[in-house]
């Protein structure tokens, strides 16, 4: 895993141990924080990185100033692999890593973040509903983004609703982008 841009731009950090492991490729990360530079400011606020695995999004975040980030993962190895990358890029101290069901985590949290990763394995059997739970929970800011990336074709349960504002298609892969606004109607892209 390579860091795409800024403080830590060109680190390279250990990959994924855990089977199933998919980290967001560096072309689907350059996408998503090219699109994000003109729709959200990074600079300090508080980034969620869900089904986190590597860590790439999150550290990616920070390295172009993000606040922090808390990062969610269930695997154990997963989570070692984020702490070890914490360390090597010595960004510890801005990196909450939390070794939890990302699920479990929505429900019991009440924090608030301006970006929301969500980067589940494609057999995750509840990613349909996953957006209107996010959404719900009142994690993501007034303003925020929440990001998921998911298997191309994937449809999103209506109840609560969730629609993304726009989606991008790289390959077998949809990334959704989702809006919370303060009528939470989504905007076009």
């Amino acid at each position: 895993m390579r860091i795409i841009a800024g403080t830590y731009r060109g680190r390279i950090l250990p990959g994924p141990v855990a089977e199933g492991v998919r980290p967001a490729t560096d072309k689907v990360r350059g996408a998503i924080f090219n699109i994000l530079q003109n729709r959200l400011d990074l600079n300090g606020i508080d980034v969620l990185d869900l089904f986190a695995g590597t860590g790439s999004l999150g550290f990616e975040a920070l390295s172009r100033g993000a606040a922090g980030v808390t990062f969610v993962d269930n695997d154990r190895s997963a989570v070692k692999v984020i702490r070890e990358n914490a360390s090597v890029l010595r960004c510890a101290d801005a990196c909450d890593i939390v070794q939890a069901d990302a699920v479990g985590f929505i429900s019991r949290n009440s924090g608030i973040f301006g970006l929301i990763f969500a980067d589940p394995p494609y057999a995750f059997g509840r990613i349909a509903a996953l957006p209107g739970l996010i959404l719900a929970s009142g994690l993501l800011a007034e303003g925020g983004y929440l990001i998921v990336e998911h298997r191309r074709g994937t449809g999103f349960a209506e109840d609560p609703p969730a629609v993304p504002a726009f989606t991008r298609t790289f390959g077998g892969t949809d990334v959704s982008f989702f809006q919370h606004t303060d009528d939470r109607s989504r905007s076009g892209a």
